[in-house]
């Protein structure tokens, strides 16, 4: 049963980290722990799958009442800049931040209710305990997750998070307001060209 009041609760927390999020740039590279997913098409995915690639990363769920669709859309957004600069070496990240509900298939079908341009970019990530997101979100991604007793939400960070061909987050970027858009993707082709 969901508690109608954790929700201005979480809006709140939600708004303080993305307010925190915006323009921060690591002093030093945090290293992606190591992991292996599932994705919306059934197929692991692991650290190692995207050494090589530049990727951005958020922190989604699909019965999120807040400040995952505003994300989503955000996140559509830079792909439709990224395509619009000829951007095409990049992979987005999307954890899951509520596996036991968010199956492959409830992944795919939100990430499809939003239209991508592309979604052979996208991998929605899930078959993990919450223990391990939590973890892997405050260690990799210096972002909080934490899920609220009795309520089907979840608190958590609101950055999009720059991930290099190294596997190191390199920058965090507000992803629910003022979203840099044009910053990401320069910030990404500088990434790409410095890999190849």
């Amino acid at each position: 049963m969901k508690k109608k009041f954790f929700v201005p609760l979480m809006l709140i927390f939600v708004l303080m980290l993305s307010a925190c999020d915006g323009g921060f740039k690591a002093d030093h590279k945090y290293k992606v722990e190591p992991f292996e997913f599932t994705n919306q098409n059934h197929e692991k995915v692991s650290n190692e799958d995207l050494k090589g690639d530049v990727w951005l990363a958020q922190f989604i769920f699909t019965v999120c009442t807040s400040a995952c669709p505003p994300m989503m859309n955000n996140m559509v957004e830079l792909q439709e800049n990224l395509q619009a600069e000829g951007v095409e070496d990049y992979k987005i990240v999307s954890f899951s931040i509520d596996p036991d509900v968010d199956t492959p298939e409830a992944l795919k079908e939100y990430m499809q209710a939003f239209g991508p341009p592309d979604e052979s970019k996208w991998e929605m990530l899930t078959g993990y305990d919450m223990k391990t997101i939590e973890k892997l979100a405050a260690s990799s991604f210096k972002t909080a997750v934490k899920d609220i007793p009795n309520s089907d939400q979840v608190l958590h960070g609101t950055a999009f998070g720059l991930v290099n061909q190294k596997g190191e987050v390199v920058k965090l970027y507000d992803g629910y307001s003022d979203v840099p858009y044009d910053t990401i993707v320069k910030d990404m082709k500088e990434l790409i060209k410095e890999g190849n």
